[in-house]
């Protein structure tokens, strides 16, 4: 399709052991006092960049040590920074094994559904690497991976996934959240998350967080109208896949922020996959790029998942700029792809905020949260931006951040319409 624009545990129980993880957090601070700023801060940051530190720092850090058989060895030695070491990682750890450690086994194995590869280096991967790297710095067990899930098959994929000694259970995409009231209160003793983008009816089984797909697309076309305007362009091509609301509500609000820039620019939409939920289509997505440069078109944006890499090489051998959709390290890569920028609503990013307002009970079952409009956290990131178009995005990101009255009224209009079907 086309279109253009132009002109067992449950509830109860659980709040109690999020508590003693709290608990176990004011021990920790109290005792280790202004010398562990850093690890304290850890535990309760919700800043995205102190995150990231954390993800990688913490890899190799005394965790591993900890959790291990070193201990043996730490216990029976009489040295200070020894017991220091001992005072400040195994309470996290032991009280988070406490509050989420659902069968008993004595560690914590999360779950991944991903409604597409778990490898697509995009929205997919992002969410399995954070699972991961979660995982590993805290000593559990490594997470259980069910990919390519797909809306129809969605019950028995998670329940088959339930079964396998889950405690924790990240679902990846609200296209596969159809049967989480059923699984939700079948496998009640499994804490669930649902990164659930434009959002799921509230469960008490299960706790959410939502982003606003308009308001991050209006930053991606001013991004995008800034490049087409130093291009020299007007044309560009959104490469989705079914015309799905919620890409419809992204296609629109792409071209709001890109005509806010300047009117005369255009996007036109193309479906690359089968109904419903195919973002993977490489062989489709590829000819329908190569179909709109012909047409004029010298900017691409790939709403895509595992279609985005063939999508994103195949633009820079034609010199077309190209916008990936999800990841965050999108400028930071060395895979060949010459990057425009990208729309970052990255599921591991997403998760790893998540994961602490879990942990600090802001964000239990039964609740949703929804992610602020943040630079950084999400919305459009430009690789090499020149100073005017760096500009022009903080402004974008300004105007949200004020609430400002006729960008929200003309957003919520977008949002309205593309949801006003179910």
């Amino acid at each position: 399709m086309v279109r253009k624009a132009g002109s067992g545990k449950p509830g109860f129980n659980k709040l109690k052991w999020l508590l003693a993880v709290l608990l176990a957090f004011s021990l920790v601070a109290a005792a280790c006092g202004d010398d562990d700023d850093d690890s304290s801060s850890d535990a309760g940051a919700d800043d995205s960049a102190d995150d990231s530190a954390d993800t990688g720092d913490d890899a190799g850090d005394d965790d591993t040590d900890d959790a291990g058989d070193d201990d043996m060895a730490d216990d029976s030695d009489d040295g200070a920074s020894d017991d220091t070491a001992d005072a400040e990682d195994p309470p996290e750890t032991n009280a988070l094994v406490e509050a989420f450690d659902a069968n008993g086994d004595g560690t914590v194995t999360i779950g991944v559904a991903a409604a597409g590869p778990r490898d697509d280096n995009g929205y997919y991967q992002s969410l399995v690497d954070f699972a991961e790297t979660f995982s590993a710095e805290n000593g559990f067990a490594p997470p259980i991976v069910s990919d390519n899930i797909g809306a129809e098959e969605a019950a028995q994929a998670m329940s088959d996934l339930a079964q396998q000694g889950i405690d924790i259970m990240f679902v990846g995409a609200s296209e596969i959240a159809e049967p989480l009231p059923d699984l939700t209160e079948e496998y009640s003793d499994i804490f669930w998350y649902c990164n659930c983008g434009a959002g799921f009816a509230e469960l008490p089984g299960l706790a959410q967080a939502t982003d606003w797909g308009a308001a991050i697309h209006y930053t991606a076309g001013v991004a995008m109208g800034q490049v087409m305007l130093e291009q020299g362009s007007t044309q560009s091509v959104f490469l989705g896949c079914c015309d799905l609301n919620f890409e419809q509500e992204a296609y629109n609000a792409t071209v709001a922020g890109m005509q806010a820039v300047d009117a005369s620019l255009t996007m036109e939409y193309v479906s690359t996959g089968d109904f419903p939920f195919d973002f993977d289509n490489s062989a489709n997505a590829t000819a329908a790029l190569t179909n709109a440069q012909a047409n004029g078109a010298t900017l691409a944006y790939a709403y895509l998942g595992g279609a985005l890499e063939p999508v994103g090489q195949l633009a820079s051998d034609e010199g077309i700029a190209v916008f990936a959709a999800g990841p965050a390290d999108i400028c930071d890569r060395d895979d060949g792809i010459d990057w425009t920028g990208g729309i970052v609503f990255d599921g591991g990013l997403y998760a790893e905020r998540a994961i602490r307002l879990i942990i600090d009970g802001e964000l239990t079952e039964g609740s949703t949260y929804q992610f602020p409009n943040e630079a950084g956290l999400n919305g459009a990131l430009l690789c090499n931006p020149s100073a005017d178009a760096e500009a022009a995005l903080a402004d974008a990101f300004g105007l949200l951040a004020s609430f400002d009255g006729e960008l929200m009224g003309l957003l919520g209009g977008i949002s309205g319409e593309a949801y006003a079907g179910g």
